[in-house]
Parts: C-alpha cells; sequence; structure tokens
C-alpha cells in the first residue's frame, strides 16, 4: 500500500471526520466538519472532492446524508514511521514517560471505525502500563498527530501497546486571512 501524501489541511479534515463519525456513526455533515475544524463549509467540500478522488471519503447522499471515511481514511493517517526516533511525548496517567521512544504508531481495526485502536510501538519495556492506563501519544513530528486512549492490551515481547483510541487530533494549521 503506497502511503498517500496528504496536505496538512486534508489531515485535518480527514482527522475531523474519523473523530465525529466515531462519535456519530453516521455520515457526518460538511458544516459539521466546517465547524469542527473552523474553516467555511465550501472550503470543505472543496477538500472533499479531492479527499473522495483519493478514495479516503465516501459521500452519502439524501437529507441524512454527508461523509463517511472509507478504510483507506484510517490507512492514509496511519501515522509514518517515525524518522529518527524523535521526541514523540507520551503520558502514561498524566505523567512524562522519560525512558519511553515511541517509534511507530499504527491505527488498526480500520474495519470497525467504532473500535478504534491504535498500536503503540515502543522502544523499551510496556511492563509498567497496564489495562485501563490512560496513555496520551504524540504529538508526532510530521503530522503533529496526538493519540489518547486507555490501555487495551499489550504485547511484552514487541513493546507494543494496544490502545483503545479515545481521543485523536491533528491540529489545523493556521486558518488562511
Amino acid at each position: 500500500m503506497s502511503s498517500i501524501e496528504l496536505t496538512p489541511s486534508q489531515k485535518t479534515i480527514l482527522t475531523a471526520l474519523l473523530n465525529l463519525h466515531r462519535e456519530a456513526e453516521d455520515a457526518i455533515k460538511g458544516e459539521d466538519i466546517a465547524a469542527e475544524v473552523d474553516r467555511n463549509p465550501g472550503t470543505i467540500r472543496n477538500q472533499m472532492q479531492s479527499l473522495k478522488a483519493l478514495q479516503l471519503v465516501e459521500g452519502v447522499p439524501g437529507p441524512k446524508g454527508g461523509y463517511k471515511p472509507t478504510a483507506n481514511a484510517y490507512e492514509a493517517l496511519d501515522v509514518q514511521e517515525m524518522d529518527t526516533v524523535a521526541e514523540v511525548g507520551l503520558l502514561h496517567d498524566g505523567e512524562e514517560v522519560e525512558e519511553a521512544n515511541v517509534e511507530e504508531i499504527s491505527l488498526t481495526s480500520v474495519h470497525h471505525p467504532e473500535l478504534c485502536r491504535a498500536e503503540i510501538h515502543l522502544r523499551g519495556s510496556v511492563r509498567e502500563f497496564h489495562e485501563g492506563d490512560e496513555v496520551t501519544v504524540g504529538p508526532t513530528p510530521l503530522s503533529k498527530l496526538v493519540v489518547e486512549g486507555v490501555v487495551d492490551g499489550k504485547d511484552d515481547t514487541n513493546h507494543i501497546l494496544i490502545l483503545k483510541i479515545s481521543e485523536m487530533e491533528a491540529p489545523a494549521e493556521q486558518p488562511e486571512h
């Protein structure tokens, strides 16, 4: 799967759509996305055309219509492997973890958006993490993505935490004036 290069604006809008869709479990109106990212609905419609062309979003016609993310949307936002072991912050129950380095964040279970999980690959042990602990990862160097969630499982041998995502955000770049 080749990775799709999204513009910061597309990332912001797609992230907003994924979050709104996870809460509503229904098609999301352009106006709602516009409100979420503080842009005008026309901008959102234009961006949606390009996201549809990339097959990341599908339009749902009708009065209850709007946009839904496709499975590819999760893949496209899938946080790239960190080039360097970047300074990606990791908070464990609100406390910064000094010796943990996040190597990779991958968003899994794409076909069940309501069960959105993230796999966090750490350098260093995951022994101190327990199910139900709150973890915040990010911001990542490129997309400035921040993932918050609760530990849902872990793989000690491979240093992987499985988080049940409660919130994802990629900050919007400053709106053009």
